[in-house]
């Protein structure tokens, strides 16, 4: 099999080609055709002699990933299914903004693994096996795919990314921060880190990880209850990595960044959605700055949880907005094609494809 040459750095690009008699400032010119311009093929790279580009077609492979399928939702959404090199497939959506708001905004969800370890007991993927990871190239053609599609339905450039699709990404924590890296890089496609939200479902070493690393985007706990014995009812990783782990950590994290957390929080109906709920989620959030993000539960198959009542919902709200806590009640888009939050499964349906 031939090496995939998005895993190369500049300087073993250099080495590779004066060893083959080729100008050393020639990887530059590539790297920039892989990570600046996505260029996926080599007859791509027209600035390349011929003979450069056959010798790199010889000894390289692009991997890119291919969209194999598109579904359009009647809210816009477009869950699009990607087959990666080996045969898996992984999801991400585009969600374009609602009528009302800022209609250059434009959101790509991107998936970091083939499945999911974590088992969530209210998530489609957490249903999966975990095949393996994404590598960084992996992720960063999600965004190219879906930045196309924005431009080709919409007329208007991806504006958010954020890394809640398929897997956790903080059990993928070198591929992520490299993928987090060539989107953001002047010499990648260039985006603001503060346009990017990594989205977690709690791994505590990680997240103070992230704090060591300084990392410039945005990240998001999927917390969901903020009581030890709920979490552990639907999240099996809270028994490993409880509420008090997890603030600790964040509270470390705002500490080496200053970047304010965002709390997912889904009212499940009859669970996690009195008003004690809501004290304690208030308690939680004293820890660090943050906001609260209300999420509509998206229903899977595998699952029996119901949304909670919109007087509830209000209610709820309505107490964190009066202890001063920033809340964001967050509605679902996409769920007549399975694409909403918690619904991506990487599985084959029976749906109409989108006509492009």
């Amino acid at each position: 099999m031939k090496q995939d040459i998005r895993k190369l750095t500049v300087p073993q690009l250099t080495d590779w080609l004066k060893q083959q008699g080729e100008q050393g400032f020639r990887a530059k010119q590539i790297h920039e055709w892989l990570w600046k311009k996505s260029a996926q093929s080599f007859e791509q790279m027209t600035n390349l002699s011929v003979s450069t580009r056959n010798l790199l077609n010889e000894q390289f492979e692009i991997r890119p990933l291919a969209v194999h399928q598109e579904q359009r939702s009647n809210d816009g959404t477009i869950k699009s299914s990607f087959r990666l090199y080996d045969g898996n497939l992984v999801e991400g959506v585009l969600i374009p903004a609602l009528r009302h708001d800022d209609q250059d905004r434009m959101t790509a969800c991107v998936s970091s693994q083939v499945g999911c370890s974590l088992t969530c007991k209210f998530c489609a993927t957490g249903y999966m096996d975990r095949k393996r990871n994404l590598d960084a190239a992996e992720i960063y053609d999600q965004v190219v795919a879906i930045d196309r599609q924005a431009k080709q339905h919409y007329d208007v450039p991806l504006s958010n990314i954020v890394y809640m699709g398929m897997g956790e990404p903080l059990l993928n924590y070198k591929n992520v921060l490299e993928s987090v890296d060539r989107i953001t890089s002047p010499t990648g496609l260039g985006m603001s880190p503060k346009r990017i939200t990594v989205s977690t479902a709690g791994i505590a070493k990680m997240i103070r990880q992230l704090g060591d690393d300084q990392v410039k985007f945005n990240l998001a706990l999927s917390l969901h209850a903020a009581n030890d014995q709920k979490r552990d009812t639907i999240m099996p990783i809270n028994e490993s990595n409880t509420l008090e782990a997890l603030g600790d950590a964040l509270t470390y994290f705002y500490q080496k960044t200053g970047t304010r957390i965002t709390f997912e929080y889904i009212l499940f109906y009859n669970f996690n959605d009195t008003l004690q709920d809501a004290q304690e989620l208030w308690r939680f959030t004293k820890r660090v700055p943050a906001k609260v993000n209300i999420i509509e539960y998206n229903p899977i198959a595998e699952a029996n949880f119901k949304n909670t009542d919109p007087q509830t919902l209000d209610k709820f709200a309505g107490f964190l907005d009066s202890k001063g806590v920033i809340v964001n009640v967050r509605r679902s888009r996409g769920k007549d094609i399975d694409a909403a939050c918690g619904q991506l499964a990487g599985k084959e349906k029976d749906k109409q494809k989108l006509v492009i």
